[in-house]
């Protein structure tokens, strides 16, 4: 049986993740107590069908402090069951902001009469174990609904397809780096399609601006030199365990330069055996 933990602070997306998992044939249960982890574990299990992908969403309302998530977490760990966990996360300011939007309250300022602001502090505090341990953490801080479930189906069906799940994202430096990036490119160093008034309006899924970003041999060379540098680590990455590696490529505005380059490297990587998912997270900002 795959067993997936979906977890993550409130507010942060786990539904939307659910709903993609679902999508994806996950038999999916919602708000299950930590105590109770081993046990619907257990009945999984047990079950007269197989079940083959089973995912368990925990957060807050299942537990109220850090040390019973971990009594949770190693009563799982005692049934000798192989489990990985995904967390979603977003900045306090995102989570901050979409409860005002949605005019909710965080599930602990319902329960202990907290602000929200206390609420999500108190929260990261008790999911600081799965945090820790997470096998797959997406920020969704900067993700839109589609994003997150293009994100969500790329790593799992990755999953499936080899050990680990290799994410290439492009994404502009002035919207803040994303958090869950392992290996960060910068390639604002190159000459820039933006003020070339044909390109401006256009972007890095658009051959005229590839054709312009790798006409210069400054950009040919660092290419190459990303490329080389991912053929040498990734297989240091598989063979240390990890789970997803997020290579994240920037420029200004995410839209020219840095596209073009993560469409490049996620091409030399399904050479070279992968199956990254791509991601230009901020493609369809307003300039």
């Amino acid at each position: 049986m795959d067993l997936l933990i979906v977890t993550g602070l409130s507010g942060a997306g786990k539904s939307l993740a659910v709903h993609a998992l679902e999508d994806m044939g996950y038999f999916c249960i919602d708000n299950i107590p930590a105590g109770l982890l081993a046990s619907f574990a257990r009945l999984t299990l047990q079950q007269q069908v197989e079940l083959g992908k089973v995912a368990m969403v925990l957060d807050s309302r299942g537990c109220r402090s850090a040390e019973a998530l971990q009594n949770g977490l190693d009563q799982l760990r005692g049934m000798e069951m192989e489990f990985r966990i995904l967390f979603l996360d977003a900045s306090d300011e995102v989570l901050e902001r979409r409860y005002q939007e949605t005019r909710r309250r965080h599930p602990l300022s319902l329960a202990l009469e907290l602000s929200t602001e206390q609420a999500i502090q108190m929260e990261r505090q008790i999911m600081a174990p799965l945090f820790e341990r997470a096998d797959y953490i997406v920020d969704t801080s900067l993700l839109s609904t589609a994003q997150l479930r293009e994100r969500i189906v790329g790593l799992f069906l990755q999953a499936e397809e080899g050990p680990m799940a290799l994410n290439i994202m492009s994404f502009g430096f002035k919207y803040g780096q994303p958090k869950e990036a392992d290996i960060v490119f910068d390639v604002r160093c190159l000459p820039n399609p933006f003020y070339i008034p044909d390109l401006k309006h256009k972007t890095g899924m658009d051959q005229e601006v590839v054709d312009y970003v790798m006409s210069f041999e400054s950009s040919q060379g660092l290419l190459e030199r990303m490329r080389q540098l991912l053929e040498y680590s990734l297989p240091l990455y598989v063979k240390e365990g990890k789970s997803q590696l997020t290579v994240a490529v920037g420029c200004t505005g995410g839209k020219h330069r840095s596209i073009t380059f993560a469409r490049l490297l996620a091409d030399a990587c399904r050479k070279l055996g992968y199956h990254p998912s791509l991601q230009h997270r901020d493609i369809h900002r307003k300039s």
